[in-house]
């Protein structure tokens, strides 16, 4: 919370400019920024600033390139306010490799600022550039840019104090980068202790302590080395030393070192966060270790916000911030430390919430976050302390934990009674997949989440009781899926995918008078993958449109070369699939390939199924228009076998209804007589001609010739055959006539 004395540096604030007496001299600040109100307000900010005796004078640069030319210009810059994003999204960040690795400037203090908290730089830049300090503008206040201008400019002129002794500045250097290299704040406070002790020629024997966060009174060890080692985490009084209480105490209070009889303890001045390194000596420090040691605790003051910095980023990293709990990221972490050591008697679980979106879209989206909350309540409450749970997806939960608590029927109760969201008790339904945590097959965390998900996956697609336990076979069955569709979509780019066409005749002549394109897919041995296997996979991978328009204009080519042979004018029945009729361009696209190969448009017949109608009746209903209107006919196929409204028979512009075989084939039992003579009777009320797919035997067509049923189609004509041999069968059947 940003207090009264500390707003934001773009309004008008009162705070008292620190000044104190002025001298010769100036500190150079260069002001690196594509905003020119950056660098108004910021000079503004810093007017009559005066620090060690000398005033600032501000230097200007709008793009990195201009900035590496003031550099080279001003060789004695103290400090860089650096933005991040300037003509490129990193140009702040090359500016810093230059300083340090093009000149081999190691003097120069180096502040990051952006506008952009996305942009923030990486640990590794941080530590590889000695990067001062990094700030987002609107955290930048103006109390805070005055204390990063002080400690910068002072580390400048202390780096500046003791270029005589190169040796002592690299060892300082060295050691504030190995502590930025401690990302967790208990790492890099026990790496304070060290770093000090190794400066003053000392064993490392001391601690790091800080106020504890809302107990004023309590200071909590952050760090500690030597004797000390068991103290981290503890409360200070734990030592049970008043001596040492008392001068940390005296440290933190005044904010100043404490030198006594027995150690020193240095004061830590970060921006945010304060903290005491009690070093156990009876030496007095040297002033030039003195020197050393100042600049070593302005390095490590940044170290220490950037420390907990990276605490807070790390906890933030690995939980989620809806429901407070472990997120994905966390679930993979401990699931890899389950495939180090595999555990027959643990058990991974996904559990994945049935059509969440639904209350997101009837309820909004602020129940659905209350919905995910009281989820993840319930199932961390009453899983207990022994299970890990997770969200690791939107409206889905990663748990593991024993294999008698992480259990179908224990989630089945878990989900038995509905939940709280705000004003509203809603009951949910689940689906689950679930993995041992044996790890028979070895894989890592990633391969175990995997397993979860193909078990999920398997349970939505095949299991009555919406939860599966991974199998080998899931995944051999999902990766020979997988290296179908990759081979499909190879053999369709290299033109291997044949057209066959299977006739249809006049069940009164049982004369070819069209032919329904059916697609085929040859292997190199001579065997055909069934359509029944690649078709779905085509449909799921989204190449069944381009199969689909391929064939549609296979089949205006091959009515094309028909005519051109003199053979029979006959339709041909294309089968159209769901994503095609979904675009609404697809009587363009149709009318295209007509236009395209001068065939009349009577001669194209398209077959939609039930489900395409009943996915949108209107919208189906605009397209069928479209497609008569250019003359193109239109056939229901498989009529019967769904569940849909017979209403729609009266809305759409059909000109045939295809009975399925599976009632060609109960054509000889009552029960199914009965659907097929409402279906023939049906459509010949309504002006549709009537087609019986199947036909495999003379009883059958006997049955259907009795019915005065028009067209039929099947094996007791002819089976699919390639475009050469349906040439043959045609010209043979003019022979004859």
């Amino acid at each position: 919370m940003v207090s009264s004395q500390d707003e934001p540096l773009f309004l008008n604030d009162d705070d008292e400019i620190i000044q104190s007496e002025y001298s010769k001299g100036f500190w150079k600040i260069l002001i690196v920024d594509d905003d020119q109100e950056i660098h108004a307000v910021t000079k503004m900010a810093l007017a009559d600033v005066v620090i060690c005796g000398r005033q600032l004078e501000f230097h200007h640069a709008y793009s990195g390139n201009e900035a590496l030319d003031r550099l080279v210009e001003h060789d004695d810059i103290a400090m860089v306010l650096l933005d991040v994003v300037m003509e490129t999204d990193n140009a702040g960040l090359k500016v810093a490799q230059a300083i340090r690795e093009q000149l081999g400037n190691d003097e120069i203090r180096i502040v990051l600022r952006t506008g952009q908290p996305g942009y923030a730089p990486e640990e590794s830049v941080v530590k590889n550039y000695d990067i001062n300090d990094y700030k987002t503008k609107t955290e930048l206040t103006r109390s805070r840019l005055l204390t990063t201008v002080f400690s910068a400019v002072r580390s400048y002129q202390q780096l500046c104090t003791i270029n005589e002794n190169r040796r002592g500045l690299r060892k300082i250097i060295h050691s504030a980068s190995n502590l930025m290299e401690k990302h967790s704040i208990v790492n890099f406070s026990e790496g304070v202790v060290t770093q000090i002790a190794s400066l003053l020629g000392l064993s490392a024997e001391g601690i790091v302590g800080a106020r504890a966060p809302h107990k004023d009174n309590e200071i909590l060890v952050l760090g500690a080395a030597g004797h000390f080692a068991d103290s981290i985490n503890k409360s200070l009084s734990t030592l049970n030393s008043s001596e040492i209480e008392k001068s940390v105490r005296q440290c933190l209070n005044e904010q100043r070192h404490i030198h006594t009889e027995d150690a020193t303890v240095f004061f830590i001045d970060g921006q945010v966060h304060q903290a005491a390194a009690y070093i156990e000596t009876k030496n007095i420090v040297a002033e030039y270790d003195q020197e050393l040691l100042e600049v070593f605790l302005a390095n490590i003051a940044v170290g220490f916000e950037n420390a907990n910095l990276f605490e807070e980023l790390q906890t933030a990293a690995y939980l989620d911030p809806l429901t407070g709990i472990p997120n994905r990221a966390e679930f993979t972490r401990n699931l890899q430390a389950l495939s180090e050591k595999p555990d027959k008697d643990k058990m991974v679980a996904v559990i994945d919430i049935d059509h969440f979106s639904d209350v997101n879209d009837g309820l909004g989206q602020d129940v659905g976050n209350l919905l995910l909350r009281s989820v993840a309540l319930r199932l961390t409450d009453q899983l207990g302390s022994n299970v890990f749970v997770s969200r690791i997806a939107a409206d889905v939960f990663g748990i593991f934990g024993p294999t008698d608590i992480v259990t179908p029927n224990a989630f089945n109760e878990l989900f038995s009674l509905p939940f709280r969201a705000g004003e509203h008790y809603i009951p949910l339904r689940v689906t689950c997949g679930f993995a041992s945590g044996a790890n028979p097959e070895r894989v890592n965390g990633k391969g175990l989440l995997k397993q979860v998900y193909i078990a999920l996956k398997n349970a939505k697609n095949n299991s009555f009781d919406r939860y599966n336990y991974y199998q080998p076979s899931m995944e051999q069955d999902t990766q020979r899926r997988l290296h179908l569709v990759r081979r499909l979509r190879a053999d369709f780019a290299n033109r291997k995918l044949e057209v066959w066409y299977q006739p249809q005749v006049e069940l009164t002549t049982q004369k070819v008078i069209g032919v329904e394109a059916l697609l085929r897919w040859p292997q190199s041995d001579g065997s055909f993958i069934s359509p029944a296997e690649f078709i779905p996979l085509a449909e799921y991978s989204g190449l069944i449109v381009e199969i689909g328009s391929w064939v549609i204009e296979e089949a205006c080519r091959q009515i094309n070369a028909f005519d051109e042979i003199g053979l029979p004018q006959l339709r041909v029945a294309v089968n159209v699939s769901v994503p095609q009729f979904r675009k609404r361009d697809f009587p363009e696209l149709v009318e295209k390939q007509i236009e395209q190969w001068g065939i009349n448009p009577e001669r194209i017949e398209l077959e939609i199924t039930e489900s395409i109608v009943m996915e949108d009746p209107d919208l189906v209903a605009d397209i069928l228009r479209r497609l008569k209107q250019q003359g193109i006919k239109v056939a229901i196929d498989d009529f019967g076998v769904g569940f849909s409204s017979l209403s729609y028979l009266q809305k759409l512009p059909l000109d045939r209804i295809k009975i399925d075989k599976t009632f060609v084939n109960n054509s000889d039992q009552a029960s199914g007589q009965i659907i097929i003579e409402t279906i023939v009777d049906m459509a010949g009320r309504l002006g549709l001609n009537v087609l019986a797919e199947g036909i495999e035997e003379q009883s059958q067509l006997d049955y259907f010739l009795g019915l005065e049923c028009a067209e039929g189609q099947g094996y007791f004509f002819a089976k699919p055959i390639p475009a050469d041999q349906l040439i043959s069968l045609l010209q043979k059947q003019m022979s004859y006539s």
